[in-house]
């Protein structure tokens, strides 16, 4: 799977965009990697039904995500919502979504967790009846020393064929038709334009 690099413009949804925003303000304190401990995205109560939180074991290609926090409309979508809610974290993302759906999503987090950076995907799927749904996943990535420790996703879906059924839509029976009209990570232009303008005066000739 080829990534492009992006700043940060191509993230669509105004909800992941505010979150994206977060983790940068958090980037500029620590300069490498932010710490969960600086990231405060306030004002996105209503989001959490959206969010996973993944704890990192494991170096490189061998590495397991494991699900540590896990919002309700995601564990639909992956088709945990029968599981007790006690049991349902921690658990692998591989066992959650099943070998042939990880073998697909795999790339978007080993992008994220080798370059240290946002990654973010649109993909087309179908739900149980056929309706085409974009789905939207940006992982920002969290570490104390410097390497990945943690991962923050964020899911959005959409449809504009109106009402579509979310129950098992990246599950272990999800339609296996699927394609990623985008991949990014998102690299460029992190800095803030005041940052930005500051380095490019230093750097001009006197």
């Amino acid at each position: 799977m080829e990534f492009v690099s992006g700043n940060p413009a191509v993230v669509r949804s105004i909800k992941q965009r505010v979150l994206l925003n977060a983790w940068l303000r958090a980037l500029r304190k620590a300069r490498t990697l932010p710490s969960l401990a600086d990231f405060r995205a306030d004002g996105l109560a209503d989001e959490v039904p959206d969010l996973m939180r993944l704890s990192v074991e494991g170096d490189g290609e061998k590495a397991r995500f494991r699900i540590t926090q896990e919002g309700s409309r995601l564990a639909l979508i992956h088709g945990g919502a029968h599981i007790d809610p006690i049991r349902r974290a921690p658990r692998y993302l591989d066992d959650a979504i099943g070998p042939e759906r990880y073998a697909r999503d795999l790339p978007c987090y080993l992008e994220c967790l080798v370059r240290r950076r946002p990654t973010y995907s649109v993909s087309h799927e179908l739900d149980g009846r056929g309706r085409e749904i974009s789905f939207e996943r940006l992982l920002l990535p969290f570490g104390a020393s410097g390497g990945v420790e943690q991962i923050i996703g964020s899911c959005k879906s959409i449809s504009i064929e109106g009402r579509y059924r979310l129950n098992s839509l990246m599950g272990l029976d999800a339609c296996s038709a699927s394609n990623r009209p985008l991949h990014a990570v998102i690299d460029r232009e992190l800095a803030p334009r005041a940052e930005r303008d500051h380095v490019l005066t230093v750097l001009e000739p006197s």
